[in-house]
């Protein structure tokens, strides 16, 4: 429900703040006196795209701000989904900048355009003659009997039962046309896996098998210097093994006098026990050695045959030859198993189907019952409206292939008089006649579902006399169930308001300046009274109008 609007630097409004309530709220005034404006100014507000011609003064911003009372749309998951904050009192606020740029705001969360247009269909419904057409949607007409069915809870549970049977459909067509891919790859494939599988290379081993090339390639440098580095340190006569023993000894004879010296011994003691094991070491080492021209043989052939497989697959490290080993694993594997997996996808589709159909059954047999209630209602409502002889055809029959709505197809006929055959609603009834149609499913609709707030933009053009009462009794009833603002110049209808607003514009310091009024009950009646005979508003136009507001 829109609770509050405030507009400023808009247009012809240099600023206003007026609040709404429940029930039906009439909008009046005179033609040009700004309700085109008001309607612009919420647009905006709800996502329309911003123009700076609509700065009244162009050296500063416009601010629009709309505040909803949102806690009966049940839109938590819209919030959730955009990511904002859920408040029951949402207030959204667009700016317009001179330099004209535009900003929107819900809830001081910065947003883009797009989530206020997605937003605006929860939060505000307006109609006018020229939005009667989707009256002739067939999608709409589903709305229309689904809320009389009670079928949102099954329409959830088929959505989201379709969407998943979709997936399978595509999985499936995905599957076939990979499997005819595949198929044609399959030996080369098999070749190319079985080739890197009986490589079984190992991460690292690339590192390991170039370093063994490159002392293999040295291993006589390698052997020489080992033998030396022994000799130099083992040798009796020079070896560095006999120094340091000789040098220890030496210390041992003074390591008493002073702990300096103790400290001497100590590291030559230190160093002899390192150099010992270092030639344990170079010993081992050396010993290790080996001179077999089929070792080196093998580990240049193994890392050739790496290098082979690297160029051809376009790999750089081992790590990618095994990442491609397994995707031609699983390349492979999809092709000898695609019978199973065809199955098994086969059968998932299978059982979705008849999950599907199960749901189709029960949206089928709710909307059965339901049409005669709604042609019945549909019906009475008309002859309200002041159309006594329309009549609906509304048929329902079932399809084979799955639709948004489920499997069926909504045939939707009118006739306005007697003796005249049913047709589509586009091709035999008028403007004005689709107007009190829309009106009166609006009427309908409000009893049986949660609608947003319904703003008629002179839905009414065009009507008079006994009509316009009923027009006027209707939009009262519908506003015993939900908010609804009306714009209208007919008195009849302006009567029946709850609360009355009035559109004016005034000269102020030079300029014309666009207000809105909401009027006392005594002014309701100068205002009714003015839209029976104008500005001079005579003695019966007055006496007239406190008869139609019962004051």
């Amino acid at each position: 429900m829109l609770t509050t609007l405030s507009i400023s630097n808009y247009a012809l409004i240099k600023a206003l703040q007026t609040d709404f309530s429940d029930g039906l709220s009439i909008i009046t005034g005179e033609t040009g006196a700004g309700k085109s404006i008001l309607l612009g100014a919420l647009g905006l507000v709800l996502g329309n795209r911003a123009d700076l011609n609509n700065l009244k003064n162009s050296a500063e911003k416009c601010v629009i701000e709309a505040t909803f009372s949102i806690e009966a749309l049940q839109l938590h998951s819209f919030f959730e989904a955009e990511d904002l904050d859920y408040e029951a009192e949402t207030i959204i606020r667009r700016e317009i900048l001179p330099s004209g740029k535009s900003r929107a705001f819900v809830t001081d969360t910065p947003v883009p355009l797009a989530v206020l247009n997605a937003l605006k269909g929860h939060l505000i419904d307006v109609h006018s003659q020229n939005t009667t057409a989707q009256l002739s949607e067939t999608a709409y007409q589903f709305q229309i009997v689904d809320a009389l069915a009670a079928n949102t809870s099954l329409l959830q549970d088929y959505a989201r039962q379709l969407k998943a049977h979709k997936i399978l459909h595509n999985d499936l067509d995905a599957l076939l046309q990979e499997q005819a891919a595949s198929q044609q790859a399959y030996a080369y494939n098999s070749h190319l896996f079985q080739e890197l599988e009986a490589a079984c290379f190992k991460v690292g081993e690339q590192e390991e098998l170039e370093l063994a090339v490159e002392k293999l390639a040295n291993i006589e440098a390698i052997k020489l210097a080992l033998s030396e580095s022994v000799h130099l340190a083992s040798d009796e006569q020079i070896g560095g093994q006999n120094t340091l023993y000789q040098i220890q000894t030496s210390l041992q004879k003074i390591s008493n006098y002073a702990p300096e010296y103790q400290a001497f011994l100590d590291r030559i003691h230190s160093l002899k026990i390192e150099l010992d094991d270092l030639v344990f070491e170079l010993e081992k080492a050396n010993e290790q050695v080996d001179f077999s021209e089929g070792s080196i043989e093998a580990t240049n052939e193994r890392l050739q045959l790496l290098y082979t497989l690297q160029k051809k697959h376009a790999a750089t490290t081992i790590s990618d030859l095994l990442q491609i080993q397994l995707d031609l694993e699983d390349k492979v594997s999809r092709v000898e198993n695609a019978t199973t997996i065809l199955e098994e996808k086969q059968a998932a589709i299978v059982k979705s189907t008849t999950a599907l159909n199960k749901l189709c059954d029960q949206l089928h047999k709710r909307r059965k019952a339901a049409i005669p209630k709604l042609s019945k209602q549909l019906q009475d409502v008309q002859a309200k409206l002041g159309m006594e002889n329309a009549t609906f055809q509304i048929s329902l029959q079932p399809t084979a292939d799955f639709a948004n709505n489920g499997k069926d197809h909504l045939n939707f006929l009118f006739s306005a008089n007697k003796g005249i055959p049913h047709d589509v609603l586009k091709k035999i009834a008028s403007g004005g006649e689709l107007s009190r149609i829309m009106l009166g499913v609006k009427l309908i609709l409000s009893k049986y579902a949660q609608l947003p707030t319904i703003l008629f933009d002179e839905i009414d053009t065009g009507v008079s006399g006994e009509v316009s009462n009923k027009i006027a009794e209707v939009m009262q009833e519908m506003g015993t169930h939900m908010q609804v603002i009306t714009i209208t110049h007919l008195p009849q209808i302006a009567a029946k308001g709850s609360s009355h607003f009035k559109v004016y514009k005034e000269e102020v310091s030079g300029v014309t300046t666009t207000f809105l009024k909401k009027l006392t009950q005594e002014e309701r009646g100068e205002g009714v009274a003015e839209i029976l005979g104008g500005k001079t508003r005579s003695v019966p136009a007055l006496q007239h109008a406190k008869e139609l507001l019962k004051i």
